[in-house]
């Protein structure tokens, strides 16, 4: 193979490559040398809160502020409406299809408009990948997320995705297209994917309904010999009685008889008396959410304390090994249980710790739950997009026989608000199922 290089004067046909060697070695000094520089000011922009990517589609960069997104209101448009789609109960695949069949331009085709350009060869083909990064993207809210990828290497083009903790979020650094609680609500729903039956039929509560005893979820059972009054919601864990579960059974059209009738009697009170019902959930949420959300604190750190004595049981554990006074054989099974047990509590912590933010971070949402309700005023019937923006759990309990008949407890917990239990009712609200 021949090597020539005219600007450095190298030409290996005439043997003239004794420097190139050390000639290359420069080079990759100094491409890396100017990498570091490079990756120095990036990382220094990104932990200002400047943008570090062109702006997504729905924004465009301002022609004032070179550093700024403004809304493109054409895109925004779309992106609500993906939004608004999937918190109807519609998935990426079904979100594209809509889009397609609606002839809304793709981000590319978009983008070649506002140009002047020639249209790609299909200007409607949305996918559902490209769907699943704008459900995703978290700059939608306002907020700047910075380091989310990063290269190995100067010699590497692949990008390879941070976890979240690795991640800066700068929040209202740009005008929103998407309300941060909209934005945690599809998160939830894409959390528990919903999937059509053979049936060609989907629950109007899948995903939402779990077990009281097991907490498993409740599954939606229905076949194409089924008309709409036989399809129901079965715990997971029970399998014809050979499960490790009870058979917590419910029919989707009592369960939605249920929902509907407590939204309604949450309206119905909310008009009533607005500051009545302020102070209701005030109440409830001191007196008893208050009280459980103490008890994860004080879990949380004593789960804290015992993962920290478990590194210094292990160390000690370890010296013991290295000096003889146990077995290697005897270290290795009990530094398999002190993992064992210390990624159980750490597990246990973070879910704990997240509920407890979840807690404080919504201390304040009732204006929030309250828009819903405004929003919702005089509803005739429950819809997907009605069941996810005011409901984020069922807990069906066991049914139980009282005077011969089968009742059975129906637990709602809303967004923001979480369960809702009317003063003037001193027991739970039964209904038969």
């Amino acid at each position: 193979m021949r090597y020539i290089a005219i600007n450095d004067g190298v030409d290996s046909a005439k043997g003239d490559n004794d420097f190139t060697p050390f000639r290359n070695l420069f080079n990759d000094f100094y491409a890396k040398d100017t990498s570091k520089k490079v990756r120095a000011i990036k990382r220094a922009q990104g932990q200002a809160g400047e943008h570090l990517t062109k702006p997504p589609y729905g924004y465009i960069v301002s022609p004032t502020d070179k550093k700024q997104w403004i809304v493109d209101e054409e895109a925004a448009a779309v992106v609500k409406r993906i939004f608004n789609l999937c918190i109807g109960g519609k998935g990426p695949m079904q979100i594209a299809k809509i889009l397609k069949e609606d002839k809304v331009l793709t981000a590319k085709a978009h983008y070649a408009k506002k140009k002047g350009k020639p249209f790609p060869e299909n200007p409607y083909d949305w996918r559902d990948s490209t769907i699943v990064g704008i459900l995703e993207r978290m700059d939608y809210c306002g907020h700047t997320v910075n380091f989310k990828s990063y290269s190995k290497s100067h010699k590497l083009k692949k990008r390879i995705p941070t976890t979240k903790e690795q991640q800066s979020i700068f929040f209202n650094t740009h005008e929103a297209i998407v309300e941060d609680a909209v934005f945690e609500r599809v998160q939830e729903l894409r959390a528990n994917k919903r999937r059509p039956t053979k049936a060609d039929r989907q629950g109007l509560f899948s995903g939402l309904v779990y077990c009281a005893d097991c907490g498993s979820k409740l599954h939606f059972a229905t076949c194409k010999s089924f008309n709409g009054s036989q399809d129901h919601y079965r715990c997971a864990k029970y399998k014809s009685n050979t499960g490790s579960c009870t058979a917590h059974f419910i029919r989707e059209e009592v369960l939605k008889q249920i929902v509907w009738g407590r939204i309604f009697d949450v309206t119905a009170l909310f008009f009533d008396d607005i500051m009545a019902f302020h102070e209701m959930m005030y109440q409830q949420r001191s007196a008893e959410t208050e009280k459980e959300m103490k008890r994860r604190k004080r879990e949380v750190g004593q789960a804290r304390k015992r993962i920290a004595e478990l590194d210094r049981i292990f160390k000690r554990i370890y010296e013991d090994d290295i000096s003889g006074a146990i077995s290697h054989d005897r270290f290795l099974k009990l530094s398999a249980e002190y993992e064992a047990e210390q990624r159980e509590l750490e597990e246990t912590v973070k879910a704990d710790q997240q509920e407890v933010d979840t807690y404080e971070q919504n201390k304040s949402d009732f204006d929030s739950f309250a828009a819903i309700i405004r929003k919702y005023v005089g509803i005739k019937e429950l819809t997907p997009a009605i069941v996810n923006e005011f409901i984020k759990k069922i807990i069906v309990h066991a049914p139980e026989k009282v005077d011969g008949k089968r009742v059975q407890k129906v637990d709602i917990v809303f967004n923001f608000v979480g369960e809702i239990n009317f003063l003037s009712a001193s027991q739970p609200k039964r209904q038969g199922a």
